[in-house]
């Protein structure tokens, strides 16, 4: 891609991006996410109604008057996205593919992040870790992680989301909130998922398009699995192939939601189709 129109780019979702955190998401993201708790900021006058337990003995002794410790949430806090580059997130039928929604997910986010003087880093992952951009604070490091989201391009294809989250918790040693960002077509990553949420608060955002829950009656189609290259001729005009294809999606919708309740780890629905701004308002909300 050409510099300017990378720059063009990076601009055109840096505007709708910081626009819709400055506007919606930054007072739900500053009260879904809370602070590593309270920390001393100073010593007043004691005033009537507040907390006797409060009083700084030492202090009213030296000022024989009473005075109170004051205390403030500890708000600085490390954001991780992790991002699933694998070659599925190069399908989308509807307004946009899943790779571009989790580009705009990520700019919001770290916009919002960085509101709330957050520190902000992004894992690249697929069935290796492609890239590690440590957290830091700051618009122009924002704008490096929009950049890396619109041009990168991994080595690998497939999914590997227990290496993605064994990664987090041995590369990241204080507690975060890590955003995992995938399609989750994957197994087996039930273990990581619990070990990671019980060391940083973990929330998932699972994109999804349309055409991967319901087949459109369009006769013969020639499918190809991106990860995999493996091809199948799918007979879509038979109505019992696309009933099978829909309950095998919702099965594997309810298994993982089931993962998720039972981890504690908090999630949201994003389709391809829809604006995601509902959804993460909601997700703050619940929290």
């Amino acid at each position: 891609m050409e510099t300017s129109e990378l720059l063009k780019k990076v601009r055109k979702i840096e505007i709708k991006t910081r626009g819709l955190s400055n506007q919606i998401f930054s007072g739900e993201y500053h009260s879904a996410f809370k602070g590593r708790g309270m920390t001393f900021s100073e010593v007043r006058e004691y005033q009537p109604g507040d907390d006797i337990r409060s009083i700084d003995w030492n202090v009213t002794a030296r000022f024989n008057s009473p005075f109170v410790k004051v205390f403030e949430e500890e708000r600085e806090m490390t954001v991780m996205l992790l991002v699933d580059v694998s070659a599925s997130g190069e399908f989308g039928t509807q307004k946009q593919l899943k790779l571009e929604l989790i580009t705009e997910l990520c700019a919001v986010l770290a916009f919002s992040s960085i509101q709330n003087n957050d520190k902000i880093g992004i894992i690249f992952f697929t069935d290796k870790i492609e890239k590690f951009i440590p957290p830091k604070k700051g618009k122009s490091h924002v704008l490096r992680i929009i950049r890396d989201l619109i041009e990168f391009k991994p080595e690998h294809k497939k999914t590997d989301i227990e290496l993605a989250l064994k990664y987090l918790t041995g590369v990241i040693k204080k507690r975060s909130i890590a955003f995992l960002i995938s399609d989750f077509m994957d197994d087996n990553f039930t273990d990581a998922l619990k070990i990671a949420n019980k060391k940083h608060d973990l929330v998932a955002l699972r994109i999804y398009d349309k055409r991967e829950q319901e087949l459109p009656n369009v006769g013969l189609v020639k499918f190809i699995d991106a990860e995999s290259g493996t091809i199948k001729w799918i007979d879509t005009a038979d109505k019992k192939v696309r009933i099978h294809f829909a309950a095998t999606a919702k099965k594997r919708e309810a298994k993982l939601k089931e993962m998720f309740n039972k981890s504690g780890v908090d999630t949201a629905n994003i389709n391809t189709a829809e604006s995601y701004v509902q959804p993460l308002t909601n997700l703050f909300k619940r929290r």
